[in-house]
């Protein structure tokens, strides 16, 4: 069985889009989706170009987690909101995006973790009030039993949730599509039409688009395009592989994860299943040109990578993937519709024996459907969600470092208040675009 969006998927927004438009959003995941939504709801014309397929990339090939638990603390009020937003567009769609409050617990055999967990409870309860419990082995035991691993404890957050990813992002599409916003698949962005300065619209493959604002959700594309405008943004992307089970007996009814397993349950009776760690970085030359800006971070060990020789024909950072084109003809966006790396079949099979071992009730465990997707991440583990200084009309939200899906609904919401000039709910210095350039150093946020 197959990834369940690909070219082959029928097309369910075809166009052409409109010549006019008050805002153009680019790139049809969470994020994307989520702004055109609230842009629509709020009386705006909104045209959402998507190159592929809606949620045909990494918005519908993660874990599923909606979570608040160990996030950086400028995304925690994010993440908060994003579970009230994600309630409530779940009772529109009648239960259709799967959500479910499961929990989530990060499992651990270190002391050091459980005390860096400490630390994460405490600043979260107390600058926003979220409550997150650290268990003892006993408790632990109490909340897994079937569970047959060494762990010491635990962090855990009851009220974190999951959803189905590829269920719930085309949910949204069609809420947005509802409310009135023109959604376009197969249709690639080319390039920003500037004018002195300042955005006049876009260039699509199906030809020009005229709009004052610009929004760019490109996930792991974004780099490529904003370079091809001189615009550096120092974004590299790796891979995750992820798989899930067919119905297998229910041994644990929390989201989880620990070193090297991660878990949840699915509405259909099986589990999907990812290793925890080691994502993968494919060389190409942005990662060559961004490594000592990337080095403090791989230094200090915020980011667990492993690397991989030249990253293949036609992604974003390939070797022979253009880096200038001009208007009239093929992009590498129209060249690969959809980024869909294949997984890592060793790692897949390796998780799936892990999980057996670790839940022996389980029974066999093999992957019905295994992926992988590439996530768009920055040299300090936070995404950039601001209104670029120039050209003027351009807001970028990017570099969501794989958790883009449980926070998506209330940035999109966030992006949706810059593009229209009010001010967001929520505080969003940390995720400014100038950090890349003022001269302070990078603070990571946790690698939790």
């Amino acid at each position: 069985m197959s990834f369940p969006i690909s070219l082959a998927t029928p097309v369910s927004y075809p166009g052409p889009p409109p010549a006019r438009a008050d805002v153009a959003v680019i790139g049809g995941g969470v994020i994307g989706v989520s702004t055109a939504l609230y842009l629509a709801r709020a009386g705006h014309r909104v045209v959402l170009l998507e190159k592929g397929r809606i949620a045909g990339e990494q918005s519908a090939r993660n874990w599923g987690w909606v979570r608040v638990q160990g996030r950086d603390m400028a995304e925690v009020p994010l993440a908060q909101e994003a579970q009230t937003l994600w309630q409530g567009f779940d009772a529109e769609c009648r239960g259709r995006i799967g959500l479910r409050q499961t929990g989530v617990t990060y499992l651990t055999r270190s002391e050091q973790s459980l005390s860096n967990y400490a630390l994460w409870s405490a600043d979260a309860r107390a600058l926003h009030g979220h409550r997150s419990t650290l268990l003892s082995r006993d408790e632990l035991r109490a909340l897994l039993p079937e569970a047959r691993a060494n762990w010491t404890g635990a962090l855990h957050t009851p009220g974190d949730m999951v959803a189905e990813p590829w269920a719930a992002v085309p949910e949204l599409a069609r809420l947005a599509s509802e409310a009135g916003a023109t959604l376009v698949e197969h249709c690639a962005v080319r390039a920003l039409d500037i004018a002195a300065g300042r955005i006049a619209g876009v260039v699509t493959e199906a030809g020009r688009l005229h709009a004052p604002e610009v929004v760019l959700a490109g996930g792991a594309w974004s780099r490529l395009f904003l370079a091809r405008h001189g615009l550096d943004l120092p974004q590299l992307s790796v891979r995750a592989s992820v798989c899930e089970t067919g119905p297998l007996p229910q041994v644990a009814g929390t989201a989880a994860v620990d070193a090297h397993l991660a878990f949840r349950p699915r509405t259909d009776g099986g589990y999907s299943l990812a290793p925890s760690m080691a994502s993968e970085l494919f060389l190409g030359p942005d990662a060559l040109r961004l490594l000592p800006r990337w080095w403090p971070l791989l230094k200090a060990g915020g980011l667990d990578l492993s690397l991989r020789p030249a990253a293949p024909r036609d992604w974003p950072d390939g070797w022979r993937t253009a880096r200038r084109w001009d208007e009239d003809v093929e992009t590498p966006f129209e060249r690969m519709r959809i980024l869909d790396p294949a997984p890592n079949r060793r790692k897949i099979a390796a998780t799936c024996r892990r999980f057996a071992e670790t839940f022996p009730g389980a029974g066999v465990v093999s992957a019905r459907t295994a992926w992988a997707g590439m996530i768009d991440v920055l040299p300090d583990i936070v995404p950039c969600i601001d209104r670029l200084p120039g050209p003027g009309g351009l807001t970028v939200a990017t570099g969501l470092s794989g958790h883009g899906f449980g926070i998506g609904p209330a940035v999109g919401k966030a992006v949706a208040a810059l593009v229209t000039g009010e001010r967001p709910a929520h505080d969003l210095t940390r995720f400014r675009w100038s950090r890349f350039s003022d001269g302070q150093p990078l603070e990571p946020g946790p690698n939790l």
